[in-house]
């Protein structure tokens, strides 16, 4: 058989032997367009009927949930296609942030390395933890990682499905991702598409699983994440320029959709930042300020006016007055509190057309 990537694999064995296999393995699935085959979707459930184990890699999921397997069951996949996976599957309890997901018989992965992640954890099942740990070391990868161990909590995406990219509805969606530092709203981008606001939101909801409100919510909420990480510009400063009309909007849907406020997120950020990635662009009265001969900052200080200001921005403390070098800001403390809440949320997300997992 030939792989998308024109890799030439040999298939000694067709379907019937999945029957006599105790774990099958669905490593992805070339297209979350194109339905799998039917006579697979058979054999894939004749083999979990007879007891075998099912396990599915990345877009895998897509195939086991096809098949019915992941119905009622909690799953992961690639971040990417989460929200895909959630709207054709609403009785599939899809968690995004999970590395991987065991539910007995039927696990699932998210992307490619946390496929080696939920094979590791097989293998531990199954042979112990030596085994594990000693297959780990041969592929020179941590013999178990967490989600936390990723580096942040939450995936936010700015993409849109596969399906939406020949639909007239693209052409409103590239204009509201470029135009994102301005204030329009969903009845905005209904009058760009010719249509009315109900029938817009119908036709949003129907290619993407999501209302056009909270769509662009997120989208705004992705932009902030990005300025957070890029820049030295303040909350408010991110705030206009993300299209949010308050800061306060900003904070309350940064932290409902990413567990953090946004001074936590960047004190966590740069703080996991690896030894030698770039710094923050400054923006340019600050780069100008930081280019000026170091004579002429000393300067500057000695009238008291900017004393010490490029090595305290973005530590919460205030610039030095005469006689008060080094005074911290009462939000200086907010923000390093505030960092307390990185990681905190709802335990599991629901996403669009996503039936919520009932309790017990």
């Amino acid at each position: 058989m030939r792989t998308t990537g024109g890799l030439e694999l040999s298939a000694p064995y067709g379907l019937e032997a999945i029957s006599r296999a105790g774990t099958v393995v669905v490593p992805a699935w070339r297209s979350i367009t194109q339905a799998p085959p039917p006579a697979a979707l058979d054999a894939l459930r004749r083999a979990h009927e007879e007891g075998a184990r099912i396990v599915g890699l990345c877009t895998g999921a897509f195939v086991l949930a096809a098949a019915g397997l992941l119905d009622g069951r909690p799953a992961t996949t690639h971040w990417m296609y989460a929200p895909t996976l959630a709207k054709r599957y609403p009785s599939v309890h899809v968690d995004p942030r999970e590395l991987f997901v065991d539910d007995g018989d039927v696990p699932t992965s998210a992307g490619t390395a946390a496929g080696i992640d939920l094979c590791l954890h097989i293998v531990r099942t199954d042979h112990g933890a030596d085994a594990a740990n000693a297959l780990a070391r041969r592929l020179v990868v941590p013999p178990r990682r967490t989600a936390s161990d990723m580096g942040h909590q939450r995936y936010l995406d700015r993409s849109l499905p596969e399906e939406i990219g020949a639909d007239p509805l693209a052409e409103v969606v590239a204009w509201a991702l470029e135009h994102l530092h301005e204030q329009f709203d969903v009845e905005t981008l209904a009058a760009r598409a010719y249509m009315s606001r109900r029938t817009f939101d119908r036709r949003f909801r129907s290619l993407t699983g999501s209302a056009p409100l909270q769509w662009l919510i997120t989208q705004r909420v992705l932009q902030a994440q990005r300025l957070l990480e890029t820049s030295d510009y303040s909350v408010d400063e991110v705030a206009g320029r993300c299209g949010f009309r308050s800061p306060v909007a900003l904070r309350g849907h940064f932290r409902r959709q990413l567990g953090a406020s946004p001074a936590a997120y960047r004190a966590a950020y740069r703080a996991r930042r690896p030894h030698g990635a770039p710094e923050p662009a400054l923006r340019p009265e600050r780069a100008d300020r930081a280019e000026r001969p170091e004579r002429e900052r000393a300067a500057l200080g000695a009238s008291g006016g900017e004393r010490f200001a490029p090595a305290l921005a973005g530590h919460g403390l205030a610039t030095a007055e005469p006689g008060e070098a080094g005074k911290p800001q009462p939000e200086g403390y907010a923000s390093r509190l505030a960092e307390a809440a990185v990681g905190r949320g709802p335990a599991r997300p629901v996403l669009p057309g996503q039936r919520e997992r009932p309790v017990g």
